[in-house]
């Protein structure tokens, strides 16, 4: 993984080298192997590079590559796992490869099959390709958005990148807040990442599943792919159903561990993770392929010492069970405030929390020099990671805020609970007008989609969360927090023959019996631990946000309050918010449920000072 960059000038003026060059040089932190740009010959358009090497990491992997004698150029952020197999496939039509890199494949894929290339490709991505012949740009996502892309036209260019403050620290377009996603994400904060709309008024989002061409000076974007037009048939018996759920995710875990560097796990205790490390280990046992890394038996646990949320005893199970030794980072209040305001830059945007867990346990990956992590993400919100019925409000808001702090953990109705409670419970405390006025929803990405009619509520509910809600959001979160250190995270729950095969499951092969998440742990019997497998306890990867806000952060939240920042002030009632935030800090008494309420709120302030 990589971060992109590139300028279009639509006026026909040329590209100043130092203009593309300090774009891409923003996003040094993605890409921390080396840097390059690409200049067309009129220099009206400009590429950059910033390079994570991880296939083929010596000279030929290097980007912007060119292909075909040089029509085409290539910037990309990703990797394509089954590279191989396509190289195959275009060596016998007649291609020819110089180096080993993934890259070389896509624009070989390019030249072969041209947007139908997006179809063949298993893996995660954000890319360019110039053709210097008919002087078009093509601009594309993966499936479900893992890797962003983020962009702004003006009548004169295109300016694109891999992350939202490159664009803004330019200066290479005007920026502004947007005004309507500022109330929108403090009502929701899951509403925003699934649609085209960010924080600042002039950039948009290309969506997951979307491509896009600058043609002429004209955007032309499109939906290339629709999850539910891509459904499986599905085996006859469950246990068919099981053991081919079984083989699928296997061969995820075996594709993603193709890699030229060492890579590891971000291990928790919980399911999802202790499944990719455990499925890690079968696949050396069964036989490693020629480009898998030999050297993946790194994990990585944070723990949180005499907190409820610890699960090091799980997490020490489960990496015995491979055969790994484990890292262990503890967490605790002395790592509230020395780096909050760059993991606060570094996550970009408005969150229910402050995710300083998942930054420090990558910083700590990068410390270890393993750029490559496999995680258990998508799991959660493909099959359910419910807290069961029964349970107070007060509790199931604790444990959405706690687990979706960091890492995804969401109740039962999970995404209309969270939605009602913080706007009764948060917004209109705060917010200037109340809920008068509102912006309407955004669109998102799966809103129109037509799900089969014999779908359950579940299904139904799942499907948004995964392609327009919540796992938009925490992807975006974990790409920005994991790049940060320029560490590629890569996760086999994500793969899309898993993703379509699991989303045409009934629902009672999801959740039954007081268990989420059945497909998958009836398909690791006897591969994980057991008491593992079938723990309904779930725990979200979260930093301790209540006795932070109780003692280290009480300085750091009243200078924040202090602080003139106009646009936050037009939207926000300021001195309700102040009487909020110091009564429970005097007090110590917050807790998860004010951490909801209220964090959103300084988060904003914080992120709209620095666009000022």
């Amino acid at each position: 993984m990589c971060g992109i960059a590139g300028i279009v000038d639509v006026s026909g003026k040329p590209v100043a080298a130092d203009e593309i060059s300090g774009l891409t040089d923003l996003l040094a932190h993605r890409g921390p192997a080396g840097s390059a740009t690409w200049l067309s010959a009129d220099r009206t358009v400009a590429l950059g590079h910033r390079r994570l090497a991880i296939i083929d990491p010596g000279p030929g992997g290097r980007q912007p590559m060119a292909y075909a004698e040089g029509r085409y150029v290539i910037t990309y952020n990703g990797e394509i796992y089954n590279f191989l197999e396509l190289r195959r496939e275009l060596e016998a039509r007649g291609s020819i490869f110089r180096t080993e890199s993934d890259t070389e494949v896509i624009l070989a894929a390019w030249q072969a099959w041209g947007e139908d290339m997006l179809l063949r490709f298993n893996g995660m991505w954000a890319l360019a390709i110039f053709d210097t012949r008919s002087n078009d740009l093509f601009l594309a996502r993966d499936r479900f958005g893992i890797k962003p892309l983020l962009y702004a036209m003006t009548p004169q260019r295109l300016v694109f990148a891999s992350e939202q403050r490159a664009l803004v620290r330019s200066r290479l377009i005007a920026t502004s807040v947007d005004t309507e996603v500022a109330r929108r994400l403090l009502l929701d904060a899951f509403g925003i990442e699934g649609s085209e709309r960010t924080l600042c008024r002039e950039i948009r989002r290309l969506q997951g599943g979307h491509s896009m061409w600058l043609r002429k000076g004209r955007l032309e974007i499109r939906r290339w792919w629709r999850t539910v037009d891509h459904l499986p048939v599905l085996p006859n018996t469950d246990a068919e159903r099981v053991e081919h759920f079984g083989e699928l995710f296997r061969d995820s875990v075996g594709l993603r561990m193709r890699s030229d560097v060492p890579i590891g796990s971000c291990l928790s205790g919980g399911f999802d993770s202790s499944a990719v490390i455990c499925t890690m280990a079968a696949h050396e046992k069964a036989g490693m392929g020629p480009r898998d890394s030999s050297a993946w038996r790194h994990a990585f646990v944070a723990t949180f010492p005499g907190a409820i949320n610890d699960e090091r005893p799980q997490a020490e199970a489960a990496a015995a069970f491979a055969g790994v030794q484990p890292t262990f980072l503890e967490i605790g209040e002395g790592d509230a405030l020395p780096d909050i305001d760059r993991i606060l830059d570094d996550t970009d945007d408005v969150y229910i929390g402050l995710a300083s867990s998942i930054w420090l346990i990558y910083r700590e990956l990068r410390r270890q020099n393993v750029p490559v992590s496999l995680d258990g993400h998508g799991a959660d919100e493909l099959m359910g990671a419910y807290l069961q019925e029964g349970q107070s409000t007060s509790f199931r808001l604790r444990n959405i805020v706690a687990g979706l702090a960091s890492r995804a953990a969401i109740a039962r109705r999970g995404e209309d609970l969270l939605r009602t409670l913080m706007i009764r419970r948060q917004g209109h405390y705060f917010l200037r007008g109340g809920l008068g006025g509102m912006p309407s929803p955004f669109a998102l990405v799966g809103d129109d989609d037509v799900l089969p009619r014999g779908w359950g509520a579940l299904n139904r509910r799942l499907y948004r969360m995964f392609h327009g809600t919540l796992l938009p959001t925490i992807l975006r979160n974990f790409d920005r927090l994991s790049m940060a250190h320029g560490i590629e995270v890569r996760m086999p729950f994500m793969d899309w023959r898993l993703v379509t095969y699991t989303m045409a499951l009934p629902d009672e092969l999801k959740s039954a019996n007081g268990y989420t998440k059945m497909i998958a742990r009836r398909a690791m019997a006897d591969a994980m631990p057991e008491s593992i497998r079938m723990a309904r306890r779930k725990v979200g990867f979260n930093s301790p946000m209540p006795e932070w806000l109780n003692g280290p952060l009480a300085d750091w939240n009243a200078a924040l309050l202090d602080r003139k920042v106009p646009a936050f002030a037009e939207i926000v009632e300021e001195a309700s918010l102040r009487e909020a935030v110091l009564r429970l800090t005097r007090t110590k008494t917050w807790d998860w449920q004010s951490v909801g309420r209220i964090w959103p709120y300084l988060n904003m302030k914080w992120m709209m000072a620095r666009l000022a």
